[in-house]
């Protein structure tokens, strides 16, 4: 039932990355008049990154929070209206949806676009922490230019840290590279090119210990598991392959998932299995992972928002 703290709009943005402020930015331009709620990290992902150099439009490069920033700046001026809070929980049993900010304020929306994104996995390490951004990075195709002609480190086992092993080979000097059992999680053929690729260095049963630098990255202490030896290796850089997580536990009893909690849209859309819901970005994109297409999925998911709207006479 209503009560003087709900609210109702024709299009709620829940998440405030890439995804999430360019469907806002769409969807403000369509005078949908969109309401956005940033989340527990405003910006997303690149708030805790440091140089953006791939994101067309930005010649010179652009520091990730600074870009957060002008994607925020531009959906507000279209007269979106972006607010701090997180979504906590929701009710898509039927229209107008609901969505709980704060576990107390609710909102009913007439369209949701979810653009929660995913989180990184981590060793859980605190040099790891106090060093991300400052060698230690969970994206080599992000930040693999930075360490060009350097020896660099890479923990992972599956296809991801494979693929971003061989994407860093062919930039660093060496890629060191750590798996925890004696054996790649990755697909055979993945396997077969890390193996056959002669500066990509791979140490079987072996755990971080710790990153080692005071200001940045300078070194990685390793152990092996078997025998509890350490080594010290100089590096530049050291990347973490682990997988992510999509941030996406409040919708799990609504939207269809993959076994890993990726929201699954119906392909060349961002419609999910119930109809005026929509996703975008990383929360359903487990391939690529890149601002410019998440991005590109949040025009997407606006387009298709205006589209459900008009078509139900809403809009």
């Amino acid at each position: 039932m209503a009560n003087e703290a709900t609210e109702k709009v024709h299009v709620l943005i829940i998440g405030s990355g890439p995804a999430g402020y360019t469907a806002a930015i769409y969807a403000a331009r369509a005078n949908m008049k969109p309401l956005l709620y940033q989340g527990i990290q405003p910006g997303g992902q690149l708030t805790i990154t440091t140089e953006v150099e791939n994101y067309p439009g930005y010649p010179d490069g652009i520091q990730g929070p600074e870009m957060m920033i002008h994607f925020e700046k531009q959906a507000v001026r279209m007269g979106a209206d972006v607010r701090y809070g997180l979504a906590t929980k929701v009710d898509f049993s039927q229209q107008p949806y609901k969505v709980w900010i704060d576990e107390a304020k609710l909102i009913e929306a007439d369209s949701v676009i979810i653009c929660t994104g995913a989180s990184a996995k981590w060793l859980g390490i605190p040099s790891e922490e106090r060093l991300n951004g400052f060698g230690v990075s969970a994206c080599a195709v992000c930040d693999g230019f930075f360490f060009r002609g350097k020896e660099v480190a890479i923990v992972g086992a599956g296809d991801t840290a494979a693929e971003e092993a061989l994407y860093l080979s062919k930039l660093c000097t060496t890629v060191h590279m750590f798996i925890r059992k004696d054996k790649m999680r990755a697909s055979k053929v993945m396997q077969d090119r890390v193996v056959n690729t002669p500066n990509i260095k791979v140490y079987w049963n072996t755990d971080t210990d710790e990153i080692l630098g005071e200001k940045k990255v300078e070194a990685v202490r390793i152990k092996n598991s078997l025998t509890q030896e350490t080594q010290e290796i100089p590096i530049s850089g050291f990347f973490v392959a682990i997988g992510h997580q999509p941030n996406s536990d409040i919708f799990k009893d609504w939207l269809t998932m993959d076994e890993t909690g990726y929201i699954q849209t119906i392909p060349g859309t961002s419609k999910t299995n119930i109809e005026g819901v929509f996703a975008a970005g990383d929360v359903q994109d487990k391939t690529y992972r890149q601002a410019v297409t998440a991005a590109g999925s949040g025009c997407m998911a606006a387009l298709d928002a205006e589209r459900y709207l008009s078509a139900k006479g809403l809009a």
